[in-house]
C-alpha cells in the first residue's frame, strides 16, 4: 500500500538553523532517503521551496484566480513529502519516525487514495 508521508515545520524553522545545521540535516535527510530505496519503501521525495515562493490557483464559477503565497495563516508549513510503499499503516509509521525532519517538525502519515477501488 502507498502512503504519503507529509513533512511539517514551523515557519521559521530551517531559517533558524546554522549553516552547519542545515548542512547536516540535508546530509541525513538524503542518507535516510537512499536506506528508503535499498529497502524498497521509496516512491518519491521532494523538498518544497519556501511558501513565499508558493501561488495558490482556485477556479470558482469558471473564473481563475491565482493569489500569492500560501492559502491560509498557520504556524506550521508544508516542507516536503515522501511517497512511501509501506506493508500496512504499522511499517509507515515506522518508515516516517525515522525521517530526520520528525525532529523538527511533525510528519503526517496518509494512505493513498486508489480511485475505483474499494478500501
Amino acid at each position: 500500500m502507498k502512503y504519503l508521508c507529509l513533512v511539517w515545520c514551523e515557519e521559521g524553522t530551517f531559517e533558524a538553523l546554522s549553516k552547519q545545521e542545515r548542512e547536516e540535516l540535508d546530509r541525513d535527510s538524503l542518507s535516510y532517503d537512499q536506506e528508503l530505496v535499498r529497502s524498497g519503501h521509496m516512491i518519491a521525495a521532494e523538498a518544497l521551496q519556501s511558501p513565499a515562493n508558493s501561488v495558490v490557483v482556485r477556479v470558482r464559477h469558471s473564473e481563475m484566480s491565482v493569489t500569492d503565497g500560501p492559502f491560509a495563516e498557520a504556524k506550521e508549513q508544508l516542507g516536503g513529502f515522501i511517497l512511501i510503499e509501506a506493508k500496512d499503516l504499522n511499517d509507515a509509521i515506522r518508515v516516517a519516525a525515522g525521517i530526520p525532519l520528525a525532529k523538527l517538525g511533525s510528519i503526517e502519515v496518509r494512505p493513498i487514495y486508489n480511485f475505483g477501488k474499494e478500501a
